[in-house]
């Protein structure tokens, strides 16, 4: 990336990093994170804009970084300062705004609305310019753009000789520009951020530091209140043959007033002699995330007392195949657990590099407002009313039937019923079948085991795709055929039972019991299909004369020529466009086309 040099009225540059200087010249204003020193001096400054921005400021300061990545609306203020472009000379309006962060970068972001999704997200909302700067190669630029376009191109309306240049081209011929102008230089900026153990308990992983103790007089001990002074800037790692560091037992393990937390408190832990030199424990704790970060490797070898797992579990069962979590778990969670398995495998102790294979975001499910479920809406749908009123089987088939995971979806209690009606029909058809058992059983016949393979064949896929709404809605389509028979096999209503009851495991149960079985159906194989009783035994083709569709016909997928001919001669629609005239060709490609061709 580049960092460069934006001219305040008076006093030091803004500095603002970018990973894309190719935009440059597309730059329509300039944000400053709240945390940056300009916005304090503004909000003291007394200006006609100084109350709003002070405000602005403190309301940020409640937020989390996180919270502040993920609000979807972007806000910000008007500083009421301009800087200027330092290659165009152009005067733009300076904002403060929650989504430029201080840790990233220098907290001051050059905004191309035309070229970053934030920031056309925020242009829009406070009527500011856009400017596009960067085309896909081949294409001009666009009158009104309708979205950022954020991918590489070539250079347009950007002058300074950078028209035509392709995107890696223009970054390189930008960047020189500004160091010759002495107004801009290269930057390598990393993410990488402080890992900060704020939440401290007495349980949290010790941290394998101690520090020097100068004690006030000779022959002192500070264990038993002696007065010392604890030297942190000399910190010193506990010898490896030393590991793990242990908690000491402890009774009261509440924090109390001391902010030092509760291993503070004992001494006879936190201080200890070596060569007749007194030391401190650092009383910090590493926070959950680090006990929790490995326990995915455990999952692979539970029983095992001689270590926390061994290479061959490891190597059998590891990387694990599927991680469902949501965006804010991604953020924290799996960034901390990949970073440990890093160093696990850098230590030689997995033999993965990487510790998940596929990650899936669920989406949020909002409130029947379309908002954002919270307390201030007053849009809180609660779980455990959803269960009391229609039973937790029916709210775990609703959710899913909702959409695809990974969508967000509002609630809409009322869409309940379509599910329990269909719930009601499975066990009602249970019920039927059941009390059927031991009698001369129902005979499949040719349509219901067609269905019947070709459901399971997509419940199947559909579950290996996570795809829970089409899975539902195919056995719905299967429940309906079933209720249509008059007699009943048992046969599909075991698969309809079997293929339900991951999704709805009560009802699956009970179903399950009503059609004879003593077993739980956990203990049942998934139901298997046939391929070939997957397909159809007749097919729809269009029929063509002269290569226009005038009409269909129905016949077996295997049907011949002569078949097809006479169905195709006869159709109605067809025979219109055909009679009288000479045929002077009949293509036909089974299962695909049936084209007539006839003389004028």
């Amino acid at each position: 990336g580049a960092e460069i040099n934006f001219a305040l009225p008076e006093g030091e540059p803004l500095r603002a990093f970018t990973t894309r200087p190719d935009t440059l010249m597309g730059v329509t204003y300039v944000v400053i994170s709240p945390e940056h020193p300009l916005a304090a001096q503004v909000a003291a400054s007394g200006s006609e804009q100084s109350e709003e921005v002070g405000e602005y400021v403190r309301v940020s300061s409640f937020k989390s970084d996180m919270d502040r990545q993920l609000t979807k609306e972007k806000t910000g203020v008007d500083t009421g300062l301009t800087v200027t472009h330092p290659l165009s000379g152009e005067t733009l309006p300076l904002f403060v705004a929650d989504y430029v962060l201080a840790t990233y970068g220098t907290g001051v972001v050059m905004a191309v609305p035309a070229h970053d999704e934030r920031d056309f997200a925020f242009a829009q909302k406070y009527g500011l310019g856009m400017k596009q700067v960067v085309a896909p190669s081949g294409s001009e630029a666009c009158a009104e753009l309708e979205a950022a376009y954020t991918k590489a191109g070539v250079c347009v309306n950007s002058g300074e000789g950078l028209d035509g240049l392709t995107t890696e081209q223009a970054k390189t011929a930008i960047v020189a520009k500004l160091k010759e102008r002495e107004l801009g230089m290269s930057k390598v900026t990393y993410k990488l951020r402080d890992w900060v153990f704020s939440r401290q308990r007495y349980w949290g992983e010790p941290i394998p530091i101690y520090f020097p103790v100068q004690l006030a007089e000779e022959g002192g001990d500070p264990r038993k209140g002696d007065s010392h002074t604890i030297d942190f800037s000399t910190p010193i790692p506990v010898p490896e043959e030393e590991l793990p560091v242990s908690l000491p037992p402890l009774e009261n393990f509440e924090p109390g007033n001391d902010p030092q937390g509760c291993l503070a408190r004992v001494l006879d832990w936190r201080f200890f002699q070596r060569d007749g030199e007194w030391y401190a424990r650092e009383t910090n704790t590493m926070p959950q995330w680090a006990g929790s970060c490995w326990y995915y490797l455990r999952f692979a070898d539970p029983t095992n007392t001689a270590a926390a797992w061994s290479p061959e579990a490891e190597k059998s069962w590891l990387p694990v195949d599927l991680y469902v979590g949501g965006a804010e778990h991604a953020v924290l969670h799996l960034l901390y657990a990949r970073f440990w398995h890093k160093v696990l495998h850098s230590l030689g102790l997995v033999s993965g590099v990487e510790p998940f294979q596929k990650l899936v975001h669920q989406g949020m499910i909002l409130g029947e407002d379309g908002e954002k479920m919270s307390k201030s809406r007053g849009n809180v749908v609660n779980p455990d009313d959803i269960v009391a009123d229609y039973g937790a089987d029916a709210m775990r088939l609703y959710e899913m039937f909702m959409g695809p995971l990974e969508a967000v979806k509002p609630w809409q209690t009322e869409q309940i019923s379509g599910v329990v009606r269909f719930q009601n029909r499975v066990h009602s058809l249970a019920t039927k079948c059941g009390a059927a058992v031991g009698s001369a059983e129902a005979k499949m016949g040719e349509e219901t085991e067609r269905l019947m393979h070709q459901t399971i064949r997509k419940v199947t896929a559909d579950m290996d795709a996570l795809s829970f709404n089409t899975a539902i809605s195919s056995l719905m389509v299967f429940s309906n055929h079933l209720q249509s028979l008059k007699e009943l096999p048992l046969e599909p209503m075991r698969s309809l039972v079997l293929l339900l009851s991951p999704m709805a495991p009560h009802i699956g149960e009970e179903a399950w019991q009503l059609l004879g079985s003593e077993e739980s159906l956990a203990y049942e194989a998934w139901p298997s299909y046939d391929e070939a009783l997957c397909e159809e035994a007749t097919v729809v083709m269009g029929v063509q004369v002269n290569g226009k569709v005038r009409g269909e016909i129905k016949l077996a997928k295997d049907a011949d020529e002569d078949t097809a001919r006479a169905l195709a001669l006869a159709e109605p629609k067809v025979s219109k466009f055909v009679g009288g005239k000479e045929i002077k060709k009949f293509i036909y490609v089974p299962g695909r086309i049936v084209n007539v061709v006839v003389g004028k």
